[in-house]
């Protein structure tokens, strides 16, 4: 199933009833034509990389996607209109690879549709943000492999009032108190959570529509669906209607492990990019570390596309370093099943399909038959010596 992220802060709400905030700045909408600065250590152009690798990612620019914004050199590019940012490809010593990286908006930017989607309608795009959920459903009609789980751990989660609810410590008890629980309708975790007796089917409300208005209205009576790595601080900091602490938790502590926005390749290209991401893969794993351990240049750059793309999402540098903190915190984007960042677990993996496919099936876009874990993801191009 595509993400169901959060749209606090799109234009068609009241924003300023809601008390949200943003800041950001200034910055040409050129594009570059060509990386800067010698080839350091890991020469992409020489491995078979594009001259520019092209990442679709699956919402606005956040502090989820950092370690790919970490990618981009001291040159960025805004192209405010086409909702992407380019730059050198560096790594982690800041010389270049010999290519460029171009980062796309997805969300709202590309019309809300799956990633999976635009990745087959679009060859340009080099890899993509796609959930494992959303791989499994797909993998019959646009089939992606994942080649690196930039986050172990999904942020998605279901919040709740611990005034009213004062007892509740998990998902389970709030089934138990009967509370009504609002998300966005179709949300294949939900289905598990219904199916797996957590929740009641009565006690669902799928009109969520990402912004806090409806949580507020309720009062304390309703849970809600969320990232745990944005809507506590916002709730509690940038929504005055509220302003007060909620509770969650995260829907992989349910049962429910999706590995959310993992970087993956449509499988018809895989092959052709081998060589690309044998070198690449290991450049991005690192990214990934060096944003979570010093994260201010990608964050000013993350908090001045949003202002630059205005879409209408409201995204603070409060909020960008808060999700930072969070995700090291809760190990979000923490290591794998060993001691390496960013690959999969295949049992893991094994018991999503287990979860999802009669949940598709019923949905009406069945899984490929006899799927695998290796069909949806690999560990081929981790460097298993890379790791927080």
């Amino acid at each position: 199933m595509r993400r169901t992220r959060t749209t606090i802060g799109l234009a068609a709400i009241s924003i300023a009833a809601l008390g949200l905030t943003a800041c950001g700045g200034d910055s040409d909408d050129s594009a570059s034509a060509a990386p800067t600065g010698e080839i350091g250590g890991t020469d992409l152009a020489a491995a078979g990389c594009p001259d520019t690798v092209v990442i679709q990612t699956d919402w606005n620019p956040e502090a989820e996607h950092g370690g790919i914004y970490q990618l981009i050199g001291e040159d960025p590019e805004i192209d405010a209109g086409a909702k992407s940012v380019s730059g050198t490809l560096v790594d982690s010593n800041g010389d270049s690879t010999g290519v460029m990286v171009e980062i796309r908006a997805g969300g709202p930017a590309i019309g809300f549709q799956a990633v999976s989607a635009q990745m087959y309608s679009d060859d340009a795009i080099t890899l993509g943000y796609v959930d494992t959920d959303e791989a499994i459903q797909l993998s019959d009609s646009q089939p992606t492999v994942g080649v690196l789980a930039q986050l172990d751990i999904s942020p998605q989660m279901i919040m709740w009032d611990p005034e009213t609810y004062p007892d509740v410590t998990s998902i389970a008890d709030l089934g138990e108190a009967g509370a009504t629980v609002r998300y966005f309708e179709g949300s294949a975790y939900m289905d598990y959570l219904t199916g797996a007796g957590i929740l009641r089917e009565d006690q669902l409300d799928g009109s969520y529509d990402g912004t806090p208005a409806a949580f507020v209205a309720a009062a304390g009576e309703d849970a809600q669906q969320g990232y745990a790595s944005a809507e506590p601080f916002i709730y509690e900091n940038e929504v005055d209607a509220w302003g007060k602490p909620v509770e969650y938790q995260l829907i992989h502590d349910a049962g429910f492990e999706v590995y959310a926005s993992s970087l993956s390749v449509r499988a018809d290209q895989l092959e052709d990019l081998s060589g690309c991401l044998s070198e690449l893969i290991p450049v991005m794993q690192q990214a990934d570390l060096d944003y979570v351990a010093d994260p201010a240049q990608a964050n000013d750059l993350i908090v001045e596309l949003v202002e630059q793309y205005d879409t209408g999402w409201q995204y603070s540098l409060e909020v960008a370093e808060y999700a930072v903190q969070t995700m090291d915190e809760l190990e979000l984007a923490g290591n794998g099943p060993d001691d390496t960042h960013g690959n999969f677990d295949t049992e893991r993996l094994q018991t999503l399909i287990e979860q999802t496919t009669p949940i598709f099936t019923e949905q009406g876009t069945p899984p490929a038959d006899g799927l695998t874990p290796e069909d949806i993801a690999t560990n081929e191009f981790i460097d298993m010596s890379i790791g927080a």
